[in-house]
């Protein structure tokens, strides 16, 4: 779960520096309109989309809640090796990936709504 985290916050600030590098050179970034575009362009792998990115971070926050709920449930249980600790520990984890997930949302949703409400 840790890893997911921190694969997540390594991704923003990938993002935070591909736009901070887009904005200080936007021709460099730009292609031109009338350019016909190679066959290397053609056949370049796309980058990752935002919806990917997000996609798979879900996939991680949903993941650590089901490992969390499967070690309560096997602790519980009294399976060997499932310790409180474990337990414990996982349960966190899924907890601050999904305060993570919920503060990502409560924002996207406030951007949405600054844009939809800035006048024309």
């Amino acid at each position: 779960m840790t890893h997911s985290v921190t694969s997540i916050l390594s991704q923003i600030r990938s993002f935070q520096t591909q736009a901070s590098q887009s904005v200080a050179s936007p021709s460099a970034e730009m292609p031109r309109s009338n350019a016909i575009p190679t066959v290397t362009d053609i056949g370049a792998p796309s980058p990752a989309s935002f919806s990917d990115t997000l996609r798979g971070a879900l996939a991680g926050v949903n993941d650590a809640q089901q490992k969390s709920g499967a070690l309560a449930r096997d602790f519980e249980l009294g399976v060997p090796g499932a310790d409180l600790a474990k337990v414990m520990v996982a349960s966190q984890q899924s907890q601050i990936a999904f305060r993570a997930t919920v503060e990502v949302r409560n924002r996207l949703v406030q951007a949405y709504q600054d844009v939809m409400n800035m006048p024309l």
